[in-house]
This record gives structure tokens, C-alpha cells and sequence, in this order.
């Protein structure tokens, strides 16, 4: 679930919060909220991010691979069959190749030079097999690709399909089975933050006067529902949330005196775009 504060600078219509679903599986949430002419001013969504300001992130394609075996018995006392698991697995470095493809293109992209590492291709999922002493009939692997700003997903698409393609050319099974890809979920471009010359001056100066700080900004690998008001609604959306540990580890945390800092630059943030006094924050 990701809260977003939708912002107005009309003091008698200042605010107005909404809590949206999906902001993990697909962002559908929020997209479903643009769709039915919510709008505001700006968007202030507070996922963690240790206190910067997020300038850009990347954008997301969930795809899945399906291959098809040749079930049979494992004792093989008919044939031998073909494994769909098998076969699926060995398509895996030929699509998790596009991540160092992809990441030696990011002079292209200026304000991801100095990132690291800005796109990762991860398997999430595996699926497949019906029965432990059976060839697999069926296998499907789940992946999630990053997506640089400036990257289109038809660019992105063409080339996770041209991987299948070749991952199967020198098998003869999967030359005359190509497997097939879904893509499903997420399906989004990266972007920047843009048009926001005020409100982020504004958050800059609630975070200086709450933290004693300069606030700085960050590109990120991750993505968050912001890039909908960005590219779809022209709106300012800032990502600017608290600090945390090992995320969707076992052990997840959040600093709490990170989150009591947040909380107060962000009511610093709507007061002053409210047009409100801010001498009781």
C-alpha cells in the first residue's frame, strides 16, 4: 500500500489523502485514482528513501517465460522425455545478460552516470513441475526488468524477446517449442521529476529546518507510484521518505527517528504550500 498526499496551494482546499492498493504487484492503484479525474496540484508520496529527494527512478516490466515440456516418467523406462524446468533454466543467462547490456548504456542517461548499478534483472518466481517423479510438463519464469528513463518498453520488449530467441536457437527442442512471454503487472517507463521548481524548494527548506541539513537528492534502481502523476498527469510528485534496513528482508525495519523527522518536514511541506503558518511546527 503506498500513501499519497494530493496537494493543493487553495488554503481552502488544501489537502487530501489516499491510501492505494497495488503499489507493489502493479501501481494500479494509483493509476485507477488519475483515471477518475483525481488531480491536485502535487503528489507527495512518502515511500522510504532515507530522507532525499528522489529525482528520478526507473521504470519496471514484469515478464514471464513459459516452456513447454515433454512429460514422461522419471524413471525414463519409455523415454526420456524433455524437462520444462530444465530447459527454462538454461534460457535464465541469456535474459539475465541484457542487465550488464543494459547498464553500460547509462552515460546515455546524464543523471545516471554515477549510479552504480541503475538496472537489475531479477528472476522473482519459479514455477513448474506437477509431480516429483515426472519429467516437468510445464515451467514458467518471472522477471523483473529495470528500465532506465529515456528506455522505451518497446525497446526493453524486443530485446528480453530477442534473449528467449537465442537462449533456444542451438536447442532443437526449443527451436521447434519456442517458448512464450506474458508480460503482466507492471508495465512503466522511468522518469525525472520535472515542473517542481516551487514545491521542491519549498520541501528543501522544511527539510533543512527539521533536519539541520541540506537535502539531497537521489536516482534509484526501485520505482514507486509517483512516475504516475509525473508521466501521465503533469503533476509534481516527490518520493521523500524515512530510512530503512535490509528491505523486504526478513528482518525489514525503519529508523523511527528518521520517521518522526519525515513526518514533521512533511507537515513543515503542507503548510507552507497551504499557505499556512508554520510557527506552531
Amino acid at each position: 500500500m503506498c500513501g499519497l498526499f494530493g496537494t493543493s496551494r487553495n488554503p481552502n482546499s488544501c489537502s487530501g489523502a489516499a491510501a492505494c492498493i497495488e503499489e507493489e504487484s502493479t501501481g494500479n492503484g494509483t493509476l485507477a485514482c488519475l483515471q477518475r479525474g483525481y488531480r491536485a496540484d502535487a503528489a507527495f508520496v512518502p515511500e522510504l528513501s532515507g530522507e532525499l529527494f528522489t529525482r528520478g527512478e526507473v521504470g519496471l516490466i514484469w515478464a514471464r517465460i513459459t516452456v513447454k515440456g515433454d512429460p514422461e516418467h522419471a524413471s525414463g523406462y519409455v523415454g526420456v522425455g524433455t524437462n520444462a524446468i530444465e530447459r527454462a533454466m538454461a534460457l535464465w543467462p541469456y535474459i539475465k545478460a541484457l542487465e550488464a547490456k543494459w547498464n553500460e548504456r547509462k552515460s546515455e542517461v546524464p543523471l545516471y552516470c554515477d549510479h552504480p548499478f541503475p538496472v537489475r534483472v531479477n528472476i522473482g518466481e519459479i514455477h513448474g513441475g506437477e509431480w516429483t517423479s515426472s519429467v516437468p510438463a510445464s515451467a514458467a519464469l518471472n522477471v523483473r526488468v529495470g528500465l532506465m528513463p529515456g528506455f522505451t518498453q518497446e525497446e526493453a520488449r524486443r530485446e528480453i524477446e530477442d534473449a528467449v530467441k537465442n537462449g533456444g536457437r542451438d536447442d532443437p527442442y526449443l527451436s521447434n517449442n519456442p517458448p512464450a512471454i506474458e508480460y503482466f503487472g507492471h508495465m512503466s517507463a522511468g522518469y525525472f521529476v520535472k515542473h517542481a521548481e516551487v514545491p521542491e524548494d519549498i520541501l528543501r527548506r522544511a527539510h533543512a529546518k527539521i533536519t539541520g541539513t541540506t537535502m539531497r537528492e537521489v536516482v534509484t534502481s526501485a520505482s514507486s507510484d509517483t512516475r504516475y502523476f509525473n508521466l501521465y498527469q503533469d503533476t509534481w510528485g516527490v518520493n521523500y521518505g524515512p530510512t530503512v534496513e535490509k528491505a523486504r528482508g526478513f528482518d525489514e525495519r525503519v529508523d523511527l527517528e528518521s520517521v518522526k523527522r519525515v513526518t514533521k518536514t512533511m507537515a513543515l511541506f503542507l503548510a507552507e504550500w497551504c499557505g499556512l503558518a508554520d510557527d506552531r511546527a
